[in-house]
């Protein structure tokens, strides 16, 4: 399966992350052009804090790994931005264009970061909920600075954001348990303990499903409830 479209980042970084969380190997010529793809996208206009930029199909709408949807412009710039860099990062491509660009992107997003903090806000959350969780993402791999310190300001919001049955007001749920598995229990199993209640009566049912991104859903409920144990 080819993993780029050339007409979507969005759907490009959709098929990388569906073959790197479900284990499924990537020819090495399809790494690099991918990657090379992705990285000439960084700093064009429409790009969020000199990440990658979406394009004009993706302007019309994405949906997250799992499953969301999103439609704000700015939400879908950001979260493509920090998607690009996680991707490109996990792709291990040594080419020396492609790190600049990524490096490139990096600093915006962490210039983007001190200019909040400059500004008053707390930096353990970014924008929205779903915002957030992109976010973390990249938190989780050490991309952005202080990313410990960070994670933990962002997971103690996120259990002042409790509603009960295992979910939170304003993050996603499924998006934002993906996130706890890839910060680890290390320092989120409070919150994936929490979660996971609602894993344990819901798992079953979700992963009897046939869709796509049921079968993402109920692949992230069970990481979870392991990582939880």
């Amino acid at each position: 399966m080819n993993c780029l479209d050339r007409n979507s980042l969005g759907s490009t970084l959709d098929s990388i992350s569906e073959s790197l969380f479900f284990e499924h190997p990537i020819p090495e010529s399809q790494r690099v052009v991918a990657a090379r793809w992705i990285a000439a996208r960084q700093g064009l206009p429409g790009s969020y804090a000199g990440m990658f930029a979406p394009t004009e199909k993706d302007t019309l709408g994405i949906h997250l790994f799992t499953g969301e949807a999103i439609r704000s412009r700015a939400r879908i710039a950001h979260i493509l931005g920090e998607e690009g860099c996680r991707i490109l990062t996990r792709l291990h491509v040594t080419d020396g264009q492609v790190q600049d660009s990524l490096n490139r992107a990096v600093r915006g997003m962490a210039a983007r970061l001190a200019e909040a903090e400059r500004r008053g806000y707390d930096t353990g959350t970014y924008c929205c909920g779903t915002c957030s969780a992109a976010y973390w993402r990249n938190l989780a791999i050490n991309l952005l600075p202080r990313a410990e310190e960070r994670l933990r300001l962002g997971l103690k919001e996120l259990k002042n954001s409790r509603s009960g049955a295992g979910k939170w007001r304003r993050f996603p749920f499924h998006y934002t348990c993906l996130a706890l598995t890839e910060i680890g229990p290390e320092l989120a199993k409070s919150e994936m303990r929490y979660a996971a209640w609602y894993w344990r009566n819901n798992l079953k049912k979700l992963a009897s499903a046939e869709s796509s991104v049921a079968r993402r859903r109920a692949a992230v409920g069970q990481r979870l409830l392991e990582l939880c144990e």
